[in-house]
């Protein structure tokens, strides 16, 4: 979702190469080679990442990767140096929240931000924070719910036993029996890819098990 509403070049055509984005993240972060990253280059890339996305400061990013703050602002500095157009994002939506007092998702549902403007450092801040965030995790949740909706419709038009039981985040849990679950995997797999067209591809995988803890990937 980031990398649709920021329009960042770097990051979409990431996603569009089927990239691990952590991965890719660290090597411009470090200014290393994609083959050089080491596990705990890309878990630190991988917090930055997510944490960005939640509006996080150098403060906090030191405070979740056990390093100074000077080191977390670096990593900051080379994040928003490699992807111009997030940094071009998270300025114009806090603008934007300051401007009107709200801001959306791609679907025009609204969070209220009344305390944009506060004079409180901490309130005002946890609104930025919010306005950055709630057009790219707001929309993501616009977007599971969609998909549940077709997955619904395409059950019901294939005549199947199968049943969706849970949607926890951008997961949905689905009951099947050994005879459909071929046809069921790929019936979830084309409703959830296909709910939306974005800048970058939706990638769905799909594991299958006796219960929510022991998955194993389907393959084919």
């Amino acid at each position: 979702m980031l990398a649709h509403i920021s329009g960042d070049s770097t990051l979409t055509e990431a996603f569009r190469g089927g990239q691990d984005i952590h991965r890719r993240t660290a090597a411009e972060i470090f200014g290393v080679a994609l083959e050089d990253v080491t596990d705990s280059q890309r878990q630190a890339a991988k917090t930055v990442n997510f944490g960005l996305v939640y509006g996080q400061t150098d403060f906090g990013l030191a405070k979740s990767l056990g390093i100074a703050k000077k080191e977390a602002a670096s990593y900051i500095d080379a994040y928003f140096h490699r992807y111009p157009g997030v940094k071009e994002y998270m300025d114009s939506i806090v603008a934007q929240a300051r401007k009107d007092g709200y801001v959306t998702t791609l679907y025009n549902r609204r969070r209220y931000l009344p305390e944009i403007g506060s004079r409180n450092f901490q309130r005002r801040s946890f609104a930025e924070r919010t306005a950055i965030n709630t057009p790219i995790q707001g929309t993501a949740a616009d977007i599971i719910k969609l998909a549940m909706v077709e997955v619904e419709k395409r059950l019901e038009v294939e005549g199947l036993v199968s049943r969706m039981l849970l949607q926890v985040h951008d997961e949905l849990v689905l009951e099947t029996t050994s005879e459909e679950l071929k046809r069921l995997a790929k019936l979830v797999v084309t409703a959830m890819e296909e709910v939306v067209q974005l800048k970058v591809p939706l990638i769905v995988d799909v594991k299958t098990g006796s219960n929510w803890y022991n998955m194993e990937s389907i393959k084919d």
